[in-house]
């Protein structure tokens, strides 16, 4: 149940990350409280998960998947560069994520 608690916070990161770019630095209300509830939900999830899950792996995953999720929101939605480097960086990322789960 924690690595699913885990999983559901990193993309909840990712929420609150691309929220936080639409919010225009808090002039728009409903961005903002998207911002506002994505965060704390995504911070209260990754608490539970600690309660399981060792401190650097759980807080390694979940910044993995966060960090993964924006650059591709980015690329994908956002029209940042899409290059092979960066998808190659990104694979090494998840890899890493995984390699956590797998090890831990």
């Amino acid at each position: 149940m924690a690595w699913l608690v885990l999983i559901v916070a990193g993309v909840l990161e990712t929420v609150w990350a691309v929220a936080l770019e639409a919010t225009k630095g808090f002039s728009r209300p409903l961005p903002t409280v998207v911002f506002a509830v994505a965060l704390a939900l995504s911070m209260g999830g990754l608490a539970f998960a600690l309660r399981s899950i060792p401190l650097g792996t759980g807080y390694a995953v979940w910044v993995g998947i966060g960090a993964v999720g924006t650059a591709l929101y980015g690329m994908t939605v956002l029209g940042d560069a899409l290059t092979a480097a960066r998808v190659s960086c990104l694979l090494l990322i998840l890899g890493g994520v995984l390699g956590l789960k797998v090890l831990h």
